[in-house]
């Protein structure tokens, strides 16, 4: 079933009662991509509008200046988010999801809603 979470096919390609069960590639990607540290953070604190630097810092409690700059590469390079640069003083740079970034936020939602109804480790 393509498009799925788990595809099945087989190793010779033909029926056989020994399915090989794989996990869908752009499933796989998907997950390495907003489950890097901080990565679905930094989604979910722009789920609410364009951020500069300093605000995402503050959104996202812990996480330090050279790893949220990395994030917010590997995002903007994955399409996610988009990074706007205005030639004030001193120069403004605003970072907000594109419509690929925006389409996540239902699936983030559900996420925060199950995390909050099953982690049951005390938070810091």
């Amino acid at each position: 079933m393509s498009g799925s979470i788990l595809e099945t096919g087989t190793a010779s390609g033909g029926a056989s009662q020994s399915a090989l069960t794989e996990v869908c590639p752009h499933f796989h990607a998907a997950i390495e991509m907003i489950g890097k540290r901080w990565s679905g953070a930094i989604i979910w604190a722009l789920s609410d509008g364009p951020m500069r630097f300093a605000e995402l810092k503050r959104a996202v409690p812990g996480l330090s200046d050279r790893l949220l700059s990395r994030r917010l590469r590997e995002l903007e390079a994955a399409g996610m988010i988009s990074r706007t640069v205005e030639d004030d003083l001193p120069v403004k740079v605003t970072y907000e999801l594109t419509e690929k970034g925006r389409s996540l936020k239902p699936a983030i939602q559900m996420l925060r809603e199950w995390a909050c109804d099953w982690h049951q480790e005390p938070l810091p």
